[in-house]
């Protein structure tokens, strides 16, 4: 008998949102994040992080989401605070930075220090975020598993 063969999962490459308005949900995140607008169209808009994406799709129809959620890794997450904060947006209640956007998508705030993931350095350096940290845990969390960084 043959072993089969498996693809090996490496990452995410994006996240799709299903949302409204494509105008009203970037002015929404555009509230909350900076961001690069990679490209728009009347049904769907794509936002850059780094070497990876956000899709948002026009068309939601599902209730919001309870416990389903994804997490977007930040450099600053009290900024994120902050804008949520001054835009009127309700964290959820529990000991993680979540919120609901207008439609219903649950994010998790995650700030990228303190996360057991890393971007390349020269993504860091495209991205203008050269010189981001990990703390003490996070390193060993990395170096346990033989992907601290250099």
């Amino acid at each position: 008998m043959t072993k089969s063969r498996k693809a090996r999962a490496m990452g995410v490459n994006h996240v799709a949102l299903e949302v409204g308005d494509i105008a009203e949900a970037l002015a929404f995140y555009g509230r909350l994040f900076e961001f690069e607008l990679r490209g728009r169209s009347e049904d769907a808009a794509f936002i850059d992080l780094g070497d990876q994406f956000i899709a948002l799709q026009r068309g939601r129809k599902q209730p919001q989401d309870d416990g389903r959620h994804f997490g977007l890794v930040v450099d600053d997450k009290e900024a994120v605070r902050e804008a949520l904060t001054a835009s009127g947006v309700k964290v959820l209640p529990g000991r993680f930075l979540d919120f609901l956007d207008p439609w219903g998508n649950r994010i998790e705030i995650v700030s990228y220090d303190n996360i057991q993931f890393t971007k390349a350095p020269h993504v860091l350096r495209g991205m203008g975020l050269p010189d981001l940290t990990k703390t003490a845990q996070a390193v060993k969390e990395l170096t346990d598993k033989n992907m601290a960084p250099a």
